[in-house]
């Protein structure tokens, strides 16, 4: 069962983040932090937390912007997580495809993820789900670029 997280599940969804983070070496603000920020942002139509499982074993983060190409919003999946011991079972394929419905649901008609390089296993994950670096009618890889402010 994936469902949309209510504000009331902030700390839920941090934690999962947290977790996300923890397991990947990547650092965390804390949960704490985590749970400040989204219960603001998911009381707001801009960013979407769904969660998979009764207690929940898996999040996906999306954000929505608007965008000069396209009439409604830019989805982005900031992040997607499954318990590393619940891997395997489709339950991050019921979560994007949820996701999916949902940001389109609320009028986007394009969803990008960003993708390490190194992470074979995502890339392969995404690309079977239909995402993809070469745009269509282009030959030209898409490229992601950062700078921390």
């Amino acid at each position: 069962m994936v469902r949309v997280a209510e504000p009331q599940e902030a700390e839920v969804v941090a934690g999962l983040l947290h977790d996300f983070n923890t397991e990947f070496e990547t650092p965390s603000p804390g949960v704490a932090v985590l749970v400040a920020h989204l219960r603001a942002l998911l009381g707001g139509a801009s960013t979407i937390a769904l969660l998979a499982g009764d207690p929940a074993i898996a999040v996906a983060l999306v954000t929505l912007r608007p965008n000069v190409w396209y009439d409604g919003p830019v989805a982005l999946l900031d992040e997607l997580y499954v318990r590393p011991e619940l891997r395997g079972r489709g339950t991050g394929t019921a979560l994007l495809g949820r996701a999916c419905d949902v940001v389109r649901e609320r009028g986007a008609r394009l969803f990008e993820v960003n993708v390490d390089e190194g992470d074979a296993g995502a890339r392969r994950f995404y690309e079977r789900h239909g995402f993809t670096t070469t745009p269509a009618g282009q030959s030209d890889r898409m490229l992601y670029y950062e700078r921390e402010l």
